[in-house]
């Protein structure tokens, strides 16, 4: 989401927190790293494999594992990838048939800025190929909003940062920070069709050219990708001049046949080929489909205005939005089957260039490839009934989707979310509470600022069956927060049934580990019904739950009414549970084992009074692995927020 606050700092391992071990590569490939048994039920159904570069053979050099944030281990999935100089290679043996690869890797920033592009050779089988890799959407550097320049100064030096511990513009003499400053977002991927199909058990292998002088390889996705799409009895856009080479603008082209196909009330197809957009298209009351996102590219270039826009906006491209919820939004748009490709290199937060925007209700996004823009989907309602699922959502300089503003009655089913700049998946009950949105079986890997999923207020709100992994700094796995002035908690918000791994990450401003799944109040009391139920907290770095108050307002806010049932905890560098507020939460059923430290962290408000922590902890029963001791409830002060850190060992089945 936009950030509205000085954003806070999150470095694992600055403080000599061990490395966590890696995981082994089973031979149907992993999922965020981990064995698929692990997670069975849990996150997205994709239509590829998956597998991670340490666990492949390679004659390059195992980076990782590492969480120590602005490295390339810790944004890796599984904390961990190859390094290839010119010459080396990492080979995959497939698991299965595929015809289709996507990389994820990182190349190095030009020495000032701006990124590079070097060729990746790939041998797949008897197949010849080469991957054009860039740098040019990676390598973002400094405080936020971030810049593409390594040797900028501080963009905000009246903040207060870490690495001094001062405020740069107020201190005499001024401090002297490295440069490039707190560097980050290594990644990107692309994708390549192998032009035959290839079998389990044949070899794809990657070798680093002398374009680039390092190459990192983080993991292989693998797909046997079908043939394409075709809509006979459809607006189809080439009959209204859209050139599917891309070499010519089809925006007018693809007006032409959205306004038809309404009238007409017919599709719209885009058949295989990449069409050049490059400012918004509204939609309203139409249906536009694609080939596959393998085949129909949505692309476009980063358009500067004359004038800003009444948004704000200073740039426009490619994105398909629907109107405005002042201008009465639209409806009944379902978009299906294609790629949006953007050329977003900066974070620009009143700019509206996002691959899906606007407010669209009673409407489906289905089958989509969402590249390079700012956020994926950004939905600015009130609206209500839009369906998400089956999208894969990456690269983007900030969320992956926010439902922003009075959403109601939708769902995020199914959808692959992968290096964000901001929140995976987020929902922002600004001015107006979002209400019974459900966010479902969705897999998030590596959010490389802030969180997997994140709920910042609004009624009925379910999160559930999704797995996050590998949050990298500024959040963790699954977060609720009464903040950035969002409408308050109401009704139920029910967290049941999720994943998370490696999460818990360090807030290096508060000095401390957050919990995989962290409660946060700051502008006003969390007192919902709130359901932690069926979830499993995987290899966490520090504390697995954290309920927690900004200093500032501790004796303001409280936290309450938030009930643990039927969670596991496998690994904990600290504590199963962190209570840094007033309040209190019931606990059932709730096994851990492979803890790091005590049990519960409670420090309630930090009075540290005769009668105990301000935080209750109730016993429901069945609490299993030693954690919660009677000794502990209902309120014994049991505060260390920075115990020695014991790396947990890799998670097994329970």
């Amino acid at each position: 989401m936009v950030r509205k606050l000085i954003p806070l700092v999150l470095v694992a391992g600055l403080l000599g927190v061990p490395a966590a071990p890696a995981y082994a590569q089973k031979a149907q490939g992993t999922r965020a790293a981990l064995d698929p048994a692990l997670v069975a039920g849990r996150g997205a159904t994709v239509p590829f494999v998956e597998q991670e570069a340490e666990t492949a053979a390679t004659n390059g050099t195992v980076i990782g594992p590492d969480r120590t944030a602005y490295t390339l281990p810790a944004e890796a999935s599984g904390r961990a990838a190859v390094r290839l100089t010119p010459g080396q290679w990492v080979e995959f043996t497939l698991p299965r048939a595929a015809n289709a690869i996507t990389v994820r890797y990182s190349i190095p920033d030009a020495p000032t800025g701006g990124g590079i592009t070097a060729p990746l050779a790939v041998e797949a089988g008897p197949v010849t190929r080469t991957m054009m890799l860039t740098s040019q959407y990676s390598w973002l550097y400094n405080q936020y909003p971030f810049t593409n320049d390594p040797h900028a100064d501080l963009l905000h030096p009246d903040w207060w940062i870490t690495e001094c511990a001062c405020v740069p513009a107020a201190t005499t003499p001024a401090p002297v920070l490295t440069k490039p400053f707190r560097p980050g977002h290594f990644y990107d991927e692309q994708r390549l069709r192998l032009g035959r199909t290839l079998r389990a058990g044949d070899r794809v292998r990657l070798t680093a050219s002398a374009g680039a002088a390092w190459t990192v390889i983080d993991l292989l996705d693998s797909e046997l990708v079908g043939p394409p799409h075709v809509e006979l009895l459809a607006a189809n856009v080439l009959l209204f001049g859209a050139d599917p080479t891309g070499r010519r603008d089809s925006v007018a082209a693809f007006e032409k046949a959205i306004a038809f196909a309404r009238k007409a009330r017919l599709k719209v197809y885009a058949p295989p080929g990449t069409y050049q957009v490059n400012r918004h298209l509204i939609v309203d009351e139409v249906t536009i489909v694609g080939a596959g996102n393998w085949y129909t590219v949505i692309k476009g270039r980063e358009v500067a205005l004359p004038a800003p826009a009444p948004d704000g906006s200073v740039h426009t491209g490619v994105g398909f939005y629907g109107r405005s919820a002042a201008e009465g939004g639209s409806r009944n748009v379902h978009l299906a089957g294609f790629a949006i490709e953007g050329d977003v290199r900066e974070r620009i937060d009143t700019d509206q260039v996002n691959a899906i925007g606007g407010a669209l209700s009673d409407s489906t996004i289905d089958g989509l490839y969402l590249h390079h823009t700012k956020v994926g989907l950004w939905f600015d309602g009130p609206m209500s009934n839009v369906r998400v699922t089956g999208n894969i959502i990456v690269d983007q300089i900030a969320d992956g989707l926010n439902f922003h503003t009075g959403v109601t009655d939708s769902l995020v089913r199914n959808n692959l979310i992968r290096n964000t700049g901001d929140d995976a998946l987020a929902m922002w009950s600004e001015k107006t509470a979002n209400a019974r949105n459900t966010f479902d079986r969705n897999t998030i890997q590596t959010p490389t600022l802030a969180n997997g999923i994140a709920i910042y207020g609004g009624t009925d709100i379910t999160v559930s069956r999704n797995l996050v992994a590998d949050p990298i700094r500024e959040g963790s796995g699954i977060h609720a927060g009464s903040r950035f002035g969002a409408e308050p908690f109401a009704g139920q918000l029910r967290i049941t049934d999720n994943t998370t791994v490696r999460a818990g990450t360090y807030e290096l401003n508060w000095n401390i580990g957050l919990g995989a799944i962290w409660f946060y109040a700051l502008d006003r009391n969390i007192d919902a019904d709130i359901q932690v139920v069926g979830d499993h907290f995987l290899d966490n770095t520090y504390n697995a739950i954290m309920l927690v108050a900004d200093w500032p307002v501790k004796d303001l806010y409280a936290i309450t009414n938030v009930n643990f049932k039927d969670v596991r905890v496998d690994g904990a560098g600290t504590s199963v549970l962190s209570a840094r507020v007033a309040g209190g939460a019931t606990f059932e059923n709730v096994d851990a084992r492979n803890v790091g430290a005590v049990g519960v962290n409670n420090c309630g408000t930090f009075h540290f009074t005769p009668a105990g922590s301000e935080f209750a902890v109730t016993d429901r029963g069945g609490n299993d692995g030693g954690w919660l001791a009677p000794w502990m409830l209902p309120n014994t002060i049991t505060c260390d927020d920075r115990p020695p850190v014991v790396p947990p060992p890799p998670p097994a089945i329970w």
